[in-house]
């Protein structure tokens, strides 16, 4: 492990990605700090050996005291894994923008306060790696996640502008960029994306994201489980020099490189025959 990794801290914890990794770390050998709004759903990663803390990314004093508590016992957090976030899927033109605001709130400015509130102690300690969990979704649009995808277009942008001001400093920046997987992710932005209004005019359209949404992700070949992504993590942690992107799935990279290759009049031809 190159030196300044140890401890890790984790955001978003109780389920999927994060307790895979926070798993999955442990069993490597590092010391993982597991984080979650209710330190209860740890539990399981407490008896596999992690050490457990409640934060919330959207509460300043909770971040400031889980910073605080790793600090007081290593110096400093070694590596951070922003990957707390969630999917608020709708229309552009009638999503409810106080629940853009939130997950706003969680999937970017959390993101970025806690890496603001780190960053002190890696510049002290003379490095550390900070890597983001974005998605495909950060780099590819589809239609009723415009908001969610400008969250993760969000932290695109912020990865890039942060590894070019802090590498001087000894600090890595990643971005792990997942494509579909097999979490309950799919369930929270089908249910979000339900239209109220029977009348609505979009209400085809996102009957049909719904459906096209379960079967990718109940699909053995476009979907994997959240294990695939603590791997990927793992080999971020263990990397010299880490990657600035790491793709996760063939799903994700066929899309990406679709989208990168065939411009706008590709991409939107591959939409409009996936969801008309």
């Amino acid at each position: 492990m190159p030196q300044h990794r140890n401890p890790i801290l984790i955001t978003g914890c109780s389920t999927g990605i994060g307790r895979a990794s926070a798993d999955l770390l442990v069993k490597a050998g590092y010391t993982v700090y597991a984080t979650a709004r209710r330190e209860e759903s740890l539990a399981e990663l407490a008896a596999a050996g992690a050490r457990t803390i409640r934060l919330d990314v959207t509460d300043e004093e909770s971040m400031r005291a889980a910073v605080a508590t790793v600090s007081q016992a290593h110096g400093s957090v070694g590596t951070l894994i922003n990957n707390a976030g969630y999917g608020e899927y709708g229309t552009i033109e009638e999503t409810d923008l106080n629940a853009v605001r939130r997950m706003f709130e969680t999937n970017v400015f959390g993101l970025a306060r806690l890496t603001q509130l780190c960053l002190p102690g890696m510049r002290a300690a003379g490095g550390g790696l900070v890597l983001n969990v974005g998605s495909m979704g950060g780099r590819i649009a589809f239609p009723v996640g415009g908001y969610y995808h400008a969250t993760k277009y969000a932290v695109e942008g912020l990865t890039d502008a942060l590894r070019n001001e802090v590498r001087e400093f000894g600090i890595a920046v990643s971005l792990i960029e997942p494509g579909p997987i097999r979490t309950n992710f799919e369930e929270s932005i089908n249910s979000s994306a339900a239209v109220d209004n029977p009348n609505s005019p979009y209400a085809a359209l996102v009957t049909k994201v719904q459906a096209v949404n379960a079967d990718a992700y109940a699909s053995k070949v476009l979907s994997v489980g959240p294990e695939a992504v603590a791997r990927t993590i793992l080999k971020a942690v263990e990397a010299q020099a880490p990657k600035s992107r790491y793709l996760v799935t063939p799903a994700a990279r066929a899309m990406v490189h679709a989208r990168r290759l065939g411009g706008d009049r590709v991409w939107d031809a591959i939409i409009g025959r996936q969801f008309r």
